[in-house]
Formats: C-alpha cells, sequence, structure tokens
C-alpha cells in the first residue's frame, strides 16, 4: 500500500485486485531486478530520448513517478524512472512536497506529454497546459515542479479549494503554427491523457495554449477549464489576468504612499495576450505612458496598430534582449516568461515596484529576493497577483453570471481574500517581520495549503494512486 492520506474511496473487486497487482510490481525487489544504472541520468536526455525509454519499458508507452510522504519513499513505473524520481526528490530546490508526475506519449506525434501534481489536499491539482520546447528534461520537470508549486500557492491565497498542478506539453517543430491538424491530434492526445488521470489534475489555458487548442482538449476530456463560450466555459483567461495584476499594482504604491496609476510610467516585457489587456487597464486608468518590449515582430507591428495614437512605446527585440528591464519607470511588469529576475539583471532594475503576469519570475526565489530588497525594490510574487486566470476559471462548472460575485470579488476592496487586501497584507507582514515579499507570500500560502478540502480531504492523492496502480497493471 502507499497511501500517504487517509482516503475515504470505495474500491470494487477489480480495482482491489489491480491494486494488489499494483503494489507486486513496486516492490522493492521488483523495482531492483528490472532498474538499469544507464538510466540514472535520465535528467539529462531529451524529451525524444525519454519518450523512447517510456516506449520501449511499457506497454502504452507511459510512466509515473509518486512522492510517498508518509513512507518517505519514491515510487515509479516503469523501474527505470525510479532514479529520476529519486534526484528529483532529493536535489531539485523547486521539489516542495510534491504528490507525482505522469507522462504519457503522444499516440499522433512521438511528442511528450506530461502532468505534474503539487499538493492536492484542498482539491484537485488544477493549472494550465503548457506548450513549450526543452532541450532536456531537467528543464521540463523543474518547470512542471515550479509551476504547480506556484499553482498551489495561487489558489491557496485566492480561497480556491484546488491543488496545485500543471500540464507540459514538449512542443516540436511540426506544433508550432495553430490550426494545423498535427496540432489538433496532439491536443486530442493530451484530452485522453487528461481522463486517464480520473481528473487528480484538471487542465487549463497556458503559454503556447490558444482557446482553440482548449476546444480539442475538452472534445476528448471532462477534465478541463478554459473552454470555450460556446462550449459553456469562460472562455480566455487573459482579460481577468491582466486585471488582477493592475489591482496589485493599486495595492503596491498604496503601500508605498505613491498615489495612483495615473501619471505613472510602466516599463513592461512581453506584449502577448495578458499584456495587451493589462495597457488597456493602465491606459483607463491614465498612466502617463507604456513601453513594452517583444521577441515576436509580428505581434509588436500588430500592438501599435490596436494602440496608435495611444501613449504607448513598443520595441522589437532580440532573444536574450533584457535592456526593458533597466527602463526608468514607476513599476516593471514581467509578462513573459519566468526566471527572468536573477544576478545579472537585479542591478540594472529602473522601476520601483516589480508586479507582472509571467509567473516565477525570480530566477533563484531566495536569492532573488533578498537582492530586490537590498536595492530597495518592491517585489510583488507572480502568485499574489496573477491568479485571476485561474479564479475565472476553475469554478466553471458551477454556471455563469453577469458581474459575478465569485469572480468580481478577487478585483475589489471589500473581499478580504481579494488580490488589492492579500497583496497590502503581504507587503505589510514583509515589513514587520523584516523578510521579503516572497518570504511573506510564501509563509501565508504555505499555512493555507494545509487547509483540506472540507467536503473531500485526500480525494485527487487516492485518485492519483488508482491511476498509478492501474497503470501498474495493465504495464
Amino acid at each position: 500500500a502507499i497511501a500517504a492520506h487517509p482516503t475515504h474511496v470505495m474500491l470494487s473487486a477489480a480495482s482491489l485486485a489491480r491494486r494488489h497487482v499494483g503494489a507486486a510490481l513496486w516492490s522493492p525487489s521488483a523495482r531492483a531486478a528490472s532498474a538499469s544504472a544507464s538510466f540514472s541520468s535520465l535528467v539529462d536526455v531529451s524529451p525524444r530520448e525519454f519518450c523512447d525509454v517510456l516506449k520501449s519499458e511499457t506497454a502504452h508507452a507511459r510512466g509515473f513517478v509518486m512522492f510517498d510522504r508518509a513512507a518517505q519513499e519514491v515510487k515509479a513505473f516503469p523501474a527505470a524512472l525510479e532514479p529520476l524520481g529519486n534526484a528529483v526528490r532529493d536535489s531539485f530546490p523547486d521539489y516542495v512536497n510534491h504528490e507525482g508526475m505522469f507522462f504519457q506519449v503522444s499516440e499522433s506525434s512521438d511528442t511528450l506529454m506530461s502532468a505534474f501534481l503539487h499538493d492536492t489536499r484542498r482539491g484537485q491539482a488544477a493549472g494550465g497546459i503548457r506548450l513549450w520546447s526543452y532541450d532536456a528534461m531537467k528543464p521540463l520537470i523543474t518547470d512542471g515542479l515550479r509551476l504547480s508549486l506556484g499553482m498551489g500557492r495561487k489558489s491557496a491565497l485566492a480561497g480556491l479549494w484546488w491543488g496545485g498542478g500543471k500540464g507540459i506539453i514538449h512542443r516540436t517543430d511540426e506544433l508550432e503554427e495553430p490550426h494545423t491538424s498535427a496540432r489538433r491530434s496532439v491536443y486530442h492526445d493530451f484530452g485522453r491523457f487528461l481522463t486517464s488521470l480520473r481528473g487528480c489534475y484538471v487542465g487549463a489555458e497556458d503559454v503556447g495554449t490558444t482557446p482553440a487548442d482548449m476546444q480539442h482538449v475538452f472534445e476528448r476530456t471532462r477534465f478541463t477549464t478554459c473552454i470555450p463560450p460556446s462550449f459553456g466555459g469562460s472562455g480566455n483567461p487573459s482579460p481577468a489576468t491582466a486585471l488582477g495584476v493592475v489591482c496589485a499594482m493599486e495595492a503596491a504604491l498604496d503601500a508605498k504612499a505613491l498615489g495612483s496609476l495615473e501619471g505613472k510610467v510602466v516599463a513592461m516585457q512581453g506584449s502577448g495576450n495578458v499584456a495587451i489587456y493589462m495597457i488597456e487597464d493602465l491606459l483607463e486608468r491614465g498612466v502617463k505612458k507604456v513601453i513594452a518590449s517583444d521577441v515576436n515582430i509580428t505581434r509588436i507591428d500588430e500592438a501599435k496598430k490596436h494602440f496608435k495614437g495611444k501613449p504607448v512605446e513598443f520595441r522589437h527585440v532580440g532573444l536574450g534582449d533584457n535592456s526593458i528591464l533597466s527602463e526608468p519607470a514607476d513599476i516593471l511588469a514581467p509578462n513573459a516568461l519566468g526566471g527572468i529576475l536573477n544576478p545579472e539583471t537585479i542591478p540594472s532594475i529602473g522601476a520601483h515596484i516589480i508586479c507582472g503576469g509571467a509567473n516565477n519570475q525570480l530566477e533563484d526565489e531566495a536569492r532573488d529576493s533578498v537582492a530586490l530588497a537590498r536595492r530597495g525594490v518592491l517585489f510583488v510574487p507572480d502568485y499574489v497577483c496573477n491568479r485571476m486566470g485561474i479564479v475565472q476559471c476553475a469554478n466553471e462548472q458551477y454556471g455563469s453570471l453577469y458581474n459575478d460575485p465569485l469572480i468580481n470579488d478577487h478585483i475589489g476592496r471589500d473581499y478580504p481574500a481579494s488580490i488589492y487586501n492579500i497583496t497590502r497584507s503581504i507587503i505589510s507582514s514583509a515589513e514587520e517581520k523584516k523578510i521579503t515579499t516572497s518570504q511573506a507570500a510564501k509563509n501565508l500560502a504555505d499555512e493555507f495549503l494545509t487547509h483540506e478540502h472540507p467536503m473531500m480531504p485526500h480525494r485527487a492523492w487516492a485518485i492519483a494512486q488508482t491511476v498509478a496502480h492501474e497503470w501498474c497493471a495493465q504495464g
């Protein structure tokens, strides 16, 4: 048995049999017999090579690593993945009480699909499906761990009864262009992958994944959100995400007694979906100017046309050009990818406040948050301010309302757990305790993560165990 949490799941005779078979396959002697030293460096292989391992070691080209906290053991299938699981648990700094990693090779394109589960005591793991390219498994797994952890903390601070999750599809050349048959097939495959996970992880839109992609996922599973409104979903979460970040900017300005957004200059890295809506919200609040950079020339040209005649400057930059970070401004909004705040960029930051929509902006949370604080830069952690995407889509199954209070409360000032109030609380806590805002946010989020779902505690973990036993039994 691998139950790390008590469960309340009634198992049929068939499932008990599968559970027995799975336990046998997981026995230490079975693992030792089939594990090989040649698989000890799986963190360094490419996703395509990792797919080859799954195809050669299992009948269905899939596998998992489960982290049994109660037994303090790593459980893996196939056994070749056990060294990988031990390496993740023992040496990956972004491993923080995660519960599992599931992998599946796409039937249509040999693309690696994966799902990561953080702490699910508050409910099912929920988080976006990221389409991105990776040279090796280590950065892919690092992203999965870091992003699922962020989603868990984000949902906890928002008062949502969801755990942290993240899906990743390794992007290959054939998936670059939208609206292709190859891309549609892969997202159909990911939908089937979600169905095989039985609901322990629920997908959503994320970087690289479009509303059309989410429709294709939904065509193959019920375990997804951010589906198009024509299917009864909430659609594109970008407008809500942008508005939430702007609310956090207002809270940060108030905390520093710097007034409103009116007349302020905002520097912005990235001009994608969230950024465009954010610019519109900022202009409505009377900012003096927005300066935005992006590596995508097409996106820049479209944005220039959209905001023609408005106080917005767009700059096309090359890959690796982070000059926008040193732009003199009142607020810096990182809206592209993570890890952008690090020892190379922090010394030249040109803003007093950092508050943006990108996930995992700090390359190293402990190190870089201290460096920002020493420079006198107020940093609003991303999972504090960019929650509205998950807020909008997390409860789609409960229907929708005009001016829905389940959504509007988060961008107001009355709800105790609103973005504005949580941001102010974290800044105040950091000042009082003389710690960084990152540490203050983490302390509060991790406290909330211990609050178990009031009706179905540990159900997602029980489901994950069921999936694991099924996969073992089926080979």
